[in-house]
């Protein structure tokens, strides 16, 4: 049960009453009387709340900073009209508007509410419980009650870096020979043979075609097609680092997306593991289509865990998921700790068998913090920021060294410059 303001409003007038009419004990108890009465009777007369049903319809997904539309739909099987207000409760992060909704049910009939959902965090967003609360004929005060009526947001990576999409195949384009202007790659894989003509690598001569015909003939390569691309996200403590209002795990998923849908566009198989000290998520064996969907719904509840990744736990989950050789993109941190304890023993093994791109997030912050000069302070912190970049090159280099190939680009960069090394890998037949 619930009170209202007009019951407060007439507590105030029978005190009134009290004071001037009837200032003794007698006049209290009429007075307290006759409002118990009165709220008793609104209690009584207001329609029953637990009856009552209800059930959700509406969007079930949507992308990061779009809306979402959710409908209530209550309906009122008694048999007296409910008037009141019913308040759909959301978590904070889910954006919901309104939350609360005035409601007259006549009896039998329902009512469809609409809320509508701005998310402002990725992940799943829970409905919490609808509270009723139905009032009395006079207001005076009505019944209150809860409902669970479940039901799940999936606010989804926003892939931002999806305009980077339509230049990237376009180049893919190029290296495979299918624009107007009939550019041929660099490969391992035969696509045809061709008459010779002046500035043509002599080494593409093919003897054999030259002997049968007229004229030189040279043979033109292109791009391989269907490899495998195992895209592998550390979910581990160095990616819970926030740049920005973001942590790097989401500018990470970003460049993943980018680099998955150009790769399924360019005839490769694409898969993807998130792992920290298990797997986390995981997208195996799904068609082209299919792709990019699936990345995105796998991707959206992660959250970094504050733990120290298991690099030898993670090169068994990468082994046994890709059997043949494969192109493998780790986006992970470049921290010198992290890499020399954790990624450098446990490279031997996976750098055998496969092509390994570590693509990590840079601060911009670190760069503007290398170019103060203003005071001694900003002396002070353009010293450790020049410190903390040689130490991220020298583990770069380090990686280098040992054939790997690395990425260290600001967020808004990280992504096309992750789709270049893979064209670029792709181009001189390195996957």
């Amino acid at each position: 049960m619930a009170i209202t303001g007009r019951t407060a409003l007439l507590a105030v007038l029978g005190a009134l009453v009290v004071g001037f009419a009837l200032p003794n004990w007698w006049g209290v108890l009429a007075v307290a009387v006759v409002l118990l009465l009165a709220v008793a009777v609104d209690v009584a007369l207001a329609a029953s709340v637990r009856g009552l049903t209800m059930r959700r319809e509406g969007d079930t997904s949507v992308r990061l900073g779009g809306t979402a539309t959710v409908d209530l739909v209550v309906t009122n099987p008694g048999s007296r009209t409910l008037r009141g207000v019913l308040r759909d409760a959301w978590p904070p992060s889910a954006g919901a508007v309104p939350s609360r909704h005035p409601l007259l049910v006549p009896p039998g009939e329902r009512r469809r509410l609409t809320v509508e959902l701005t998310p402002v965090r990725r992940g799943d967003r829970r409905a919490a419980r609808v509270t009723v609360r139905s009032l009395g004929p006079l207001g005076l005060a009505a019944r209150q009650g809860r409902h669970d009526v479940p039901w799940t947001v999936r606010a989804l990576p926003p892939f931002t870096s999806r305009k980077h999409l339509p230049s990237r195949l376009a180049r893919l384009r190029d290296l495979d020979g299918r624009t107007a202007t009939m550019i041929r790659g660099q490969g391992t894989e035969f696509d045809s043979l061709r008459e010779y003509v002046i500035g043509d690598d002599v080494r593409s001569i093919d003897w054999r075609a030259t002997a049968r015909a007229a004229d030189v003939m040279v043979r033109t390569w292109r791009p391989e097609r269907d490899r495998h691309l195992l895209l592998v996200l550390d979910t581990g403590r160095t990616s819970a680092g926030r740049i920005g209002d973001a942590p790097k795990l989401d500018t990470a998923m970003d460049a993943a997306l980018l680099v998955g849908a150009l790769a399924a566009r360019a005839g490769d198989r694409v898969d993807m593991i998130a792992y920290d000290r298990a797997v986390r998520a995981s997208v195996t064996g799904v068609s082209v289509s299919e792709l990019l969907p699936s990345l995105v719904n796998a991707m959206a509840p992660l959250e970094p865990e504050l733990v120290e990744t298991d690099v030898h736990g993670m090169v068994s989950a990468v082994l046994n998921r890709a059997s043949r050789r494969s192109l493998v993109v780790l986006f992970t941190g470049l921290e010198p700790a992290a890499v020399e304890e954790g990624l450098l023993p446990g490279l031997p093994s996976l750098i055998t068998r496969h092509r390994l791109l570590v693509a990590s997030v840079a601060d911009p912050r670190v760069t503007e913090m290398a170019a103060g000069r203003d005071n001694s302070v900003a002396v002070y912190e353009a010293a450790a920021a020049e410190r903390a970049s040689a130490e991220r090159r020298s583990v770069a280099k380090l990686l280098s060294r040992r054939d790997v190939t690395v990425v260290d680009a600001p967020p808004a960069e990280l992504a096309p410059a992750v789709a270049d090394a893979y064209i670029a890998l792709k181009a001189a037949g390195l996957l």
